[in-house]
């Protein structure tokens, strides 16, 4: 969830402005968004929004918060036309600027003279920014790694990285993602042979899930079913998107012609080749509804999956359970374990020590991990000779010019969630109390009282989610008898009278389960 600022002369640039996904942390939510309450309270002194490329943790909250910051967006081509989607699909084509800058093109904000430099991703027009200011050049690099034969796109040359070094750079800000892997990431070329023989060698159905926004693996998808004489089939509608931006920016316009859900279900086993979204085990992305056998599409005993993407942490189990699902129907799987099919888009060592060798900063800033990656980075570059090394949380206020580097403040960050159609604070009180329901339960306790607070009847209850099970009617019994009698002992004052009952009640089921539901209590004035 990438959000970067840039403040020279009292005036800010962002850099740019992505979402995550939520976790089990969120229940009911899949969306998480940035706090931008810093930069909010200083709107009329943010310039612009700079986005390094497409992916959705760097433009995914655009849709959402951009439109209230109320100022121009810059992107390439390809990011520029995912973006422009993103805001038609939400009526807000019409409320924020959206600017096109030309590969490798540059623009000025203000104090800031910024240039794109294209570099190798895992999704087309990947760049870094060279952002020069009257107080010295930062090179931030967004998501990058070195890739010879990147299949898509024409990254920037060694030698126009290394006349950047030349004219000084003060401060690189760089992808961290990778760190500990102490090989090189790969080029996309190599995954095209791995693929190639996996599918060759499937004897049914041919299912590869990847991210969907991996263009330059669908590439090599696409080459991977011409070899081997299969036709191809789409099931993911961010797919279908990325296919259709791409093709309306000039890429892949030589894959193959796809075929409909009924037409691939009509093929020999051995001739389709179906592309699925869902690789990090979502259960209503593509592979996901496959797995489950709730697709149009389906998959049968020698049929084999090939997962073409790294598992990213966190997913484990969702991932095994799509695997488990595929398993009972003797579904082949087949990861970058088994056979060389997937190489990353992020930098590993060797790759971060050729970017400082020719970029030779005067300082480091790591981003782009966990902490263990960004603590990581800093001890690797300070080995290689990067001379200053700072190691950022998310909110710290770094002075990178005069003296720097240096930690001159905190401010406030965050994340907010997208519930339905509204925008909260992650840790709010809906959220605190939708987790509270999910970990304990609640009961509702209703009771008639009359003019002066004495009950007028027996309390009526219900419960959700409390752990009772076949002790359910003698629970209730038991709590019904204690919220009226707490009615009766304290009725008079109203709110102390619905604060007796609750925690009756709540005592009462703590009792019978360990547990401390949320009590909501109902007072019936008659």
């Amino acid at each position: 969830m990438n959000v970067n600022l840039y403040g020279c002369d009292g005036k800010w640039i962002m850099v740019d402005l992505g979402m995550t996904f939520a976790d089990p942390a969120y229940p009911g939510i899949e969306l998480v968004l940035p706090d931008l309450s810093f930069i909010e309270r200083r709107r009329e002194d943010l310039l612009g929004i700079v986005i390094t490329h497409g992916h959705e943790d760097h433009i995914g909250a655009i849709p959402y918060l951009a439109a209230d910051l109320g100022v121009p967006l810059y992107a390439t081509p390809f990011a520029a036309a995912l973006i422009a989607n993103k805001l038609e699909e939400e009526g807000l084509s019409g409320d924020v600027e959206l600017n096109t800058i030309e590969i490798g093109g540059s623009l000025q904000l203000g104090p800031f003279d910024i240039g794109y430099v294209p570099l190798a991703h895992s999704i087309p027009e990947s760049n870094a920014l060279v952002i020069d200011t009257p107080y010295g050049r930062v090179f931030h690099t967004g998501d990058w790694k070195l890739d010879n034969a990147p299949q898509i796109g024409h990254p920037t040359s060694d030698d126009a990285l290394k006349a950047i070094g030349d004219e000084g750079v003060l401060a690189m800000i760089c992808d961290s993602t990778n760190v500990f892997n102490a090989q090189p990431s790969g080029s996309e070329a190599t995954v095209r042979g791995g693929l190639e023989d996996v599918v060759a060698a499937a004897k049914g159905r041919v299912v590869v899930t990847t991210f969907a926004s991996n263009a330059a693996r669908l590439h090599t998808i696409g080459e991977v079913a011409k070899a081997t004489g299969r036709r191809v089939c789409v099931a993911g509608r961010s797919l279908d998107r990325i296919l259709r931006v791409a093709r309306s920016t000039g890429y892949l316009l030589d894959f193959p012609e796809t075929v409909s859900f009924d037409e691939a279900m009509t093929l020999p086993r051995r001739e389709l080749l179906i592309v699925a979204t869902g690789g990090q085990g979502e259960p209503r992305a593509g592979l996901g509804r496959i797995a489950a056998g709730e697709h149009k599409l389906k998959l049968t005993e020698g049929d084999t999956v090939v997962f073409s993407s790294r598992q990213i942490p966190g997913n484990e189990l969702a991932i095994g359970r799509i695997m488990n699902q595929l398993a009972r129907s003797d579904v082949i799987t087949v990861t970058e374990r088994q056979a060389h099919v997937h190489v990353s888009g992020h930098p590993a060592r060797p790759e971060l020590a050729a970017m400082y060798h020719w970029i030779r900063p005067e300082m480091l800033i790591p981003v782009h991990g966990e902490a263990r990656h960004l603590h990581e980075h800093g001890r690797f570059a300070l080995e290689q000779g990067i001379p200053k090394v700072l190691v950022q949380e998310n909110g710290e206020v770094i002075r990178l010019a005069p003296n720097g580097p240096a930690k001159i403040g905190n401010e406030q960050v965050g994340r907010l969630i997208l519930d339905g159609d509204v925008i909260l604070a992650a840790d709010g009180a809906t959220m605190n109390q939708r987790r509270k329901i999910s970990v304990n339960g609640i009961i509702s306790v209703a009771i008639a009282v009359d003019a002066q607070g004495r009950p007028r009847g027996n309390a009526e209850l219900r419960l959700q989610g409390v752990p009772v099970e076949e002790d359910r009617e003698a629970l209730l019994a038991e709590a019904r008898d204690a919220a009226s009698a707490a009615a009766r002992n304290s009725s008079g004052n109203e709110e102390k009278q619905r604060e007796a009952i609750r925690l009756a009640v709540r005592r009462c089921a703590t009792d019978w389960t360990g547990k401390k539901p949320i009590i909501d209590v109902l007072l019936i004035r008659v």
